[in-house]
């Protein structure tokens, strides 16, 4: 077992804000998760608003899009160090997927989530 992972949700305007505390709300589990917002950010800003939120320890930095300035700054951030990986197309059961695992190895709870987000993408 690993220590826990920290989860930065890192999003335009007020979205990782709002998928964080739905998440707190649905599991009850409080601190794990960050919302970083790039309202307000020029790129510089936001890189170091990313770096600061994981902090010195090991985490998944979860991103609402696959382009554009939150992912530019995540994966800037996450290629100078090997304990962050980055998983784009943040939805909120990926999120619960990783508060309910954030104590296995940093790839394995980056692929888990992933995966479990990615499943639970479907059109009725």
């Amino acid at each position: 077992m690993s220590a826990e992972l920290r989860g930065v949700v890192v999003g335009h305007a007020g979205l990782g804000a709002a998928l964080v505390a739905a998440a707190e709300e649905i599991t009850g589990i409080h601190g794990a998760l960050v919302a970083v917002t790039n309202t307000g950010a020029d790129r510089d800003t936001l890189e170091a608003r990313v770096l600061a939120a994981v902090g010195d320890q090991p985490g998944i930095v979860f991103v609402d899009m696959p382009s554009g300035s939150c992912m530019i700054a995540a994966m800037r951030k996450a290629a100078a160090r090997a304990d962050i990986k980055v998983v784009t197309g943040v939805n909120l059961v990926m999120l619960l997927e990783f508060l309910f695992h954030r104590t296995e190895p940093l790839a394995d709870a980056a692929r888990r989530a992933a995966e479990s987000g990615t499943k639970s993408i479907a059109e009725r």
